[in-house]
């Protein structure tokens, strides 16, 4: 029985002051705009680097995570070379975050739907407290990060809930399972300024993972095709998220209890340990005979852990949406570098329900209508317009504000090119924003419910499960989806992106034919081969809205 209604979210109040004594935390629910009793509050001139640590960085940032409460801290980070001389003043750094705040609560929220997004809010943290910060966390820091160093100089940070380990209410002791899909482009292009007909083809996400491979970025090629997740079709869904487990590289972590346990590590040798990610899931999928016993296969465990997955990420949520069929056309839907065969399709139409997470982020994709090749000419006339205009800069927003008149701006956009500096300007906002969702992350929450809390839910009495035992009863999950990941993309990305795209297509039309796939399968692939594997399994689990 799966749920149509969406756990509730945290929503933030955007417009408090940047320099606050106190921050109220994600768990603390507003009630008549004041936080519920017992609220976790981070007094920020009280605070010490020991009740933080290393949590995770990306090219950008570095983020710390409490100890005790489910709140982050996302701190700048900016080149070792500059580490004496900080490249942008406290107004410049404050602005780039609360620009960031702007573009996920004004844009990105009004594209995907509130009710995902965790747009969070600007502090100004002690001095002391950044710099002895950055000393803790330094020798945490993998090794080929460390050509950047975190920003102890202006104080500003990004303070958002901790998704890995969500303050969710919960009668069980079993710590909250979190899985992060950073899912990519779920589409093929078909613009007629596309000039490799390969690129209506194989997707952007498969002919990438040769060019990675062949520059030594990882060591083997992630099978998982993104298309095959957007396409709304169980069966399709389930071999993406298989695929996903057997090579994660960037694409899939898995945390419990705040901590990560499945994950890869960029350019190791080392395979990613399966049999310890079984370990962490089979508690929670052991029912009936199977919770005495202690005994379920592997393989079922990685079915029902896959299926709940595919539930909460197809669920819809807001309640009422329904499931909008695909309007690309069949063969477009279809990356043919995918191994899924699709004669095995033997039900169900492709589709996502119009209000799951999917489709919104999908929609937001479908932004990019021209692809980099046909959206550089125009990226160019805006650039020579600015370089005989400067101060058209502004009101063309092109580096915001991030208001209601830049939504405005892309969402008017004509259909047709009048050669204006406005239809181009308004086609790169769409870029942009489209760029965002393809590099974004969704964030998949997953708490056990007590048996007490399902009979007290009044839900429907225990089905009849193949393989199980007439009288188990399949766990029943409370879930939470959210997206992350939603920064603006910076306009001088847009030549790289160019490049980069002409490097994939080259590298891929040398390569892509020659490399045998089955040879890349992990070796511990066999645990998913088999019929049974891909079908949609018969356990059916119980959603509830948190």
């Amino acid at each position: 029985m799966v749920s149509r209604g969406r756990a509730g979210s945290v929503s933030y109040r955007e417009d408090r002051p940047v320099c606050l004594r106190a921050v109220v935390l994600c768990d603390s629910l507003a009630v008549n705009g004041a936080p519920r009793a017992g609220a976790g509050v981070m007094e920020l001139d009280k605070m010490e680097e020991k009740d933080w640590k290393y949590h995770g960085e990306g090219n950008k940032s570095l983020v710390v995570s409490h100890v005790q409460l489910s709140r982050v801290l996302r701190l700048l980070k900016y080149p070792a070379e500059d580490s004496e001389n900080p490249p942008q003043t406290v107004e410049q750094a404050f602005r780039q975050i609360q620009n960031i705040v702007d573009f996920s609560s004004n844009v990105m929220s009004s594209l995907l739907g509130d009710k995902f997004i965790h747009s969070g809010e600007v502090v100004k943290l002690p001095l002391e407290f950044v710099r002895q910060l950055s000393i803790k966390v330094q020798h945490q820091r993998p090794a080929w990060r460390c050509d950047k160093v975190m920003d102890i100089y202006s104080g500003c940070a990004l303070c958002l809930p901790n998704l890995t380990s969500p303050a969710l209410h919960q009668t069980t002791h079993t710590p909250p399972l979190c899985i992060e899909i950073k899912p990519k482009c779920g589409f093929l292009p078909s613009s007629k300024h596309v000039s490799k007909d390969i690129k209506t083809k194989v997707c952007r996400f498969c002919m990438h993972q040769h060019y990675k491979v062949a520059n030594g970025k990882w060591k083997r090629r992630s099978l998982y095709c993104p298309l095959d997740l957007f396409s709304g079709n169980r069966q399709r869904m389930h071999f993406a998220i298989r695929h996903l487990i057997e090579e994660p590289q960037n694409n899939l972590k898995i945390f419990k209890g705040g901590q990560c346990v499945y994950s890869s590590k960029e350019g190791s040798d080392e395979s990613t340990d399966l049999n310890s990610l079984l370990h962490h899931l089979r508690p929670y999928f052991l029912y009936g005979n199977n919770r005495i016993n202690s005994h379920m296969t592997c393989k079922a465990v990685l079915n029902d852990f896959i299926q709940v997955l595919v539930n909460a990420l197809l669920s819809a949520g807001g309640g009422g949406g329904g499931v909008v069929t695909d309007r690309r056309g069949e063969g477009r839907s279809f990356c043919e570098a995918s191994l899924f065969n699709k004669e095995r399709i033997r039900h169900g139409s492709q589709g996502l329900p119009s209000d799951s997470v999917l489709f919104r982020i999908l929609q937001t994709q479908m932004l990019d209508t021209l692809d980099i090749e046909g959206l550089f000419p125009l990226y160019r006339r805006v650039e020579q317009h600015l370089q005989d205009f400067p101060k058209e800069r502004t009101r063309l927003q092109m580096d915001g504000p991030y208001n209601e008149a830049f939504l405005e701006k892309l969402q008017k956009c004509p259909a047709e090119d009048d050669g204006s500096v406005e239809y181009a300007a308004a086609k790169v906002h769409q870029y942009r924003v489209s760029m965002t969702t393809k590099d974004c992350s969704i964030m998949v929450a997953l708490v056990p419910s007590s048996e007490e809390e399902e009979d007290d839910e009044g839900l429907s009495s225990p089905r009849r499960l193949r393989d199980f035992l007439s009288s188990s009863r399949p766990p029943a999950f409370s879930y939470c989806v959210s997206i992350l990941d939603l920064d603006p993309k910076p306009l001088d990305s847009i030549p790289r992106q160019l490049r980069l795209d002409q490097k994939i297509v080259s590298c891929y039309l040398r390569t892509g034919g020659a490399l045998p796939r089955v040879s890349l399968l992990q070796p511990h692939a066999a645990i998913f081969c088999s019929s049974s594997a891909e079908r949609e399994s018969d356990c059916t689990l119980h959603f509830k809205p948190l």
